[in-house]
């Protein structure tokens, strides 16, 4: 198979260093023979000369098949190629050994490693299976080598994926805040409304805030709050009476970090479908401990507004916690004729600054 574009932590420094580990071991188990008689308890066996050409054969058929066979073969993993390599590798095995030892060594000392007379077939048949240790050896810590690479890729692949999603569901909050907020300026210039100033100040105040700190992974929560407070502030600005929002808030540090926008798509849903005065304001009710998040909102529905209630910003925001906290979280969601109610409990991981 090809080189993956993500290299991960198996670089090519670490597979020469895994060879060397591997050839170690190897070595030691074939050279090293317990002696108790010997002063250090060991000796090194040693190799004639038929045993040195077959450790020749075997290191040239084991990176013959590690380096030009096994990439080629999973290239495209279809048996064709396997079965092809397979036997590119005994062929390479069988024919270098008979070079080496039944034509080059058999003209230094006078004979080969097998009896003379000894047919080709038999020749053939024999060394099938000795040619199988460095084909099967090799393919093992081949695929062992790949399939680190192979997982490490797919983790990068899953978190790219992961982040890529955080990306374009802030892509989608932004231009669904500003559609909101945009129709609602537009009101008050309509009517030369003396609201008209403040609330575009506002939004440059709210536009520096997306712009900056959605960039980020993580923000404080009082970050996000601010930023609710000022949507809040900005939405008023259309209303004659104000303190359209009752707030009940307990907050043990405000330095944890949670996601961009994490809250506020449950605060623009209630803006945007509910009906809500003075005397019927918006209930947001935030409280943070040590190791959880509770945000409740609740609000009357305005059944004059035809258009779903959720849209793109609950469902962003179920995406974003399916992706934050996969496991940590429950959104609950209850409406009636009348009322509807979000409540957000998030377990925390207790990250600050």
């Amino acid at each position: 198979m090809k080189s993956f574009p993500y290299t991960g932590t198996m670089t090519k420094r670490k597979e020469l260093l895994f060879h060397g580990l591997f050839w170690l071991l190897f070595s030691y188990f074939e050279l090293i023979q317990f002696d108790l008689r010997n002063p250090y308890l060991f000796t090194i066996r040693k190799l004639d000369i038929f045993e040195v050409s077959a450790s020749i054969v075997f290191l040239t058929t084991f990176y013959f098949n590690y380096i030009l066979i096994l990439p080629r073969a999973f290239e495209k993993l279809n048996w064709k190629r396997i079965l092809i390599g397979i036997a590119a590798g005994f062929m390479v095995f069988i024919s270098l050994r008979y070079a080496l030892e039944e034509v080059l060594i058999d003209q230094f000392i006078g004979h080969g490693n097998y009896f003379e007379g000894t047919e080709l077939s038999f020749y053939i048949y024999d060394n099938l299976y000795y040619g199988s240790f460095p084909l099967i050896i090799s393919s093992i810590l081949w695929i062992l080598i790949f399939n680190i690479r192979l997982l490490e890729y797919n983790k990068h692949i899953v978190e790219e994926k992961s982040a890529t999603e955080v990306k374009f569901l802030k892509a989608q909050l932004n231009p669904h805040f500003m559609f909101n907020t945009l129709n609602n300026i537009y009101s008050l210039v309509y009517f030369k409304s003396d609201k008209a100033l403040p609330a575009i100040e506002k939004l440059g105040e709210l536009m520096r805030y997306t712009t900056y700190e959605t960039n980020k992974e993580r923000i404080d929560l009082q970050q996000e709050f601010n930023y609710i407070k000022s949507y809040i502030e900005l939405d008023q600005l259309r209303h004659e009476d104000g303190n359209t929002v009752t707030f009940e808030i307990s907050i043990e540090n405000s330095n944890v970090q949670i996601p961009p926008f994490l809250l506020s798509p449950l605060v623009e849903n209630a803006l945007k479908h509910g009906k809500y005065n003075k005397e019927n304001p918006i209930l947001l009710d935030l409280k943070q401990t040590s190791n959880r998040l509770l945000f409740k909102i609740t609000n009357k529905i305005n059944n004059q507004k035809k258009d779903k209630l959720g849209g793109i910003g609950l469902d962003n925001l179920r995406k974003s916690l399916a992706i934050n906290y996969p496991d940590a979280h429950s959104l609950v969601i209850t409406q009636n004729q009348e009322n509807f109610s979000a409540q957000l409990e998030i377990k925390l991981d207790g990250k600050t600054n």
